[in-house]
């Protein structure tokens, strides 16, 4: 049967992190005490008001099908959360709403991308960039952003790769994997290359409310009038808010994109859940609170982590500045002996250290950035604390 698939479908690869996740829950559910750096979710309830307002919407009967790209009231709060957050004025019919960022995401290059065309994807990337381009018909074309510059892209990197193919930039900021930040002068001169070559940027926001050490998130939307037009924001209620299971998105771009990506939405998907609509309101619209607190217990682990990735020895680490992954160095252990194997690469690291220590990580290769692996810190502090010193006796003997 396999030979009748689509090529679509067979060109497609699965994603490491949920085979990771999934191989790691396996072993929990056979009693073995595996601590998982793995998917990155917040392990914070989802904050008493917004469960509240899904309540209320189930118990007012507001179960049924909704307009495709959202209620009034979620694009409205919406705008006002661009206005007052990013400095961007949008109107509710520049908003689709979609089930969760990865769905906008996946919505963007459907409307924005040819066969043929080309992709920009910065190095280390997020597992499903790839993916999706692929399923768009387009080819993503690699850019290595590398550790020296903080993984950051830089232009003349850009420009070494970009053709009359090139059709559009996914830009990550902060970024998962590596939690790095763009500031407004590497934004600035990204929208400048990018207005030059006549480039759509797919901006992937949804760590925008995870920063820390005082650092701003910028929108490349918003860093330059002129590039709006250009971008598609990309948000959603998953990470600030802990609500990865309420599956709610949002994306903001021109009108025109904006029509097309409802368009086509309202064939693939309908709308998207009215209850988690009604939450994201509560949530977007209140105090954030939660969010603040959230932040400041992941910035003292992200310290934690750091500081102890750099003391166990073949590891090394910057310290991100936003999100909740620690992007560590492990080149130093390629071809030494760990676990009775000779270390090959880091896919194999990680399945020993799964396997042999019962730590669960994400290895680089599957952000295409081999040598490396990303560490969440979206999990207590003690089992944080177990995790580093499981790896480190593993490694170190």
């Amino acid at each position: 049967m396999k030979e009748r698939l689509s090529t679509r479908a067979k060109q497609i690869s699965p994603s490491v992190t949920l085979a990771i996740d999934a191989k790691a829950k396996q072993m929990m559910a056979q009693g073995i005490n595996v601590i998982s750096f793995g998917v990155g979710e917040p392990d914070f309830d989802t904050p008493a008001h917004i469960c509240q307002a899904g309540i209320d919407a189930i118990n007012s009967g507001f179960t049924r099908y909704t307009a495709a790209a959202g209620i009034a009231d979620l694009k409205a709060a919406i705008c006002a959360k661009f206005e007052r957050d990013n400095g961007l004025t949008y109107t509710p019919d520049q908003i689709v709403v979609s089930n969760g960022a990865k769905h906008s995401l996946y919505n963007a290059l459907q409307v924005l991308v040819e066969d043929g065309d080309e992709v920009i994807i910065p190095v280390p990337y997020w597992v499903s960039y790839t993916e999706m381009v692929k399923l768009a018909g387009a080819t993503p074309v690699f850019v290595e952003a590398t550790e020296e510059n903080d993984f950051k892209v830089q232009v003349a990197d850009l420009e070494a790769v970009v053709t009359d193919k090139t059709r559009a930039l996914m830009l990550n900021s902060p970024s998962n994997p590596t939690g790095m930040v763009y500031n407004e002068t590497e934004l600035k001169a990204i929208a400048d290359f990018c207005l030059k070559h006549n480039l759509f940027v797919i901006s992937d926001e949804i760590y925008e409310e995870l920063v820390y050490d005082g650092i701003k998130h910028h929108s490349i939307a918003s860093v330059e009038p002129k590039m709006k037009d250009f971008t598609v924001v990309v948000n959603g209620m998953s990470k600030a808010y802990a609500m990865t299971g309420w599956r709610i998105g949002y994306a903001a771009s021109h009108v025109d994109i904006a029509k097309a990506m409802s368009s086509m939405q309202s064939h693939a998907t309908s709308n998207p859940n009215s209850i988690a609509q009604k939450a994201s309101v509560a949530g977007l619209n209140g105090s954030k609170e939660t969010v603040k607190a959230m932040v400041a217990e992941f910035s003292k682990r992200r310290e934690f982590m750091v500081e102890r990735v750099n003391q166990i020895k073949g590891l090394s680490c910057r310290k991100p500045q936003g999100a909740f992954y620690v992007m560590a160095n492990v080149k130093e252990l390629i071809g030494k002996t760990i676990g009775g194997e000779v270390i090959k690469d880091d896919l194999q690291l990680a399945a020993l250290l799964l396997d042999k220590a019962n730590v669960a990580v994400v290895p680089g290769a599957a952000f295409g950035a081999a040598g490396y692996m990303r560490l969440s810190y979206a999990t207590s502090m003690e089992k944080i604390k177990e995790g580093l010193d499981r790896m480190d006796k593993f490694i170190n003997g």
